[in-house]
């Protein structure tokens, strides 16, 4: 078995493991961003293999300088996601914020407590 096999190459930004729905950027970022072992990855990813875990990140050590640049333009992609959202939110959400900081506002002292 060659080390691509574990992989579906769906476009330049999308390497999944295959038969899963798990990109790489996934495995990738908790390992060198949180320093996860692989063993507690595919404890959290409980549909992952041990193996497809250490061959994402046996992928990423063979092709460090491509796999880089996936995660850097993977990690700019979310940066410019998250910005977005917060330009225009959904309507939902700004409506729970909103109540979440209207229960905040409400003070609380006086109140009585029941312990029944």
């Amino acid at each position: 078995m060659q080390l691509e096999d574990y992989f579906n190459f769906l476009a330049p930004d999308d390497i999944r493991l295959k038969g899963t729905r798990i990109g790489i950027e996934t495995i990738l970022f908790d390992y060198l961003f949180r320093a996860k072992t692989p063993e507690e990855i595919a404890q959290t990813y409980t549909s992952l293999t041990l193996e497809q875990v250490y061959a994402t990140i046996l992928y990423y050590l063979h092709n460090k300088q491509i796999v880089d640049a996936y995660m850097k333009d993977w990690l700019e992609w979310g940066d410019r996601m998250r910005e977005e959202q917060r330009r225009n939110p959904n309507p939902v959400v700004e409506r729970l914020r909103k109540l979440k900081a209207e229960k905040m506002a409400i003070p609380t002292h006086g109140a009585q407590v029941s312990h029944r």
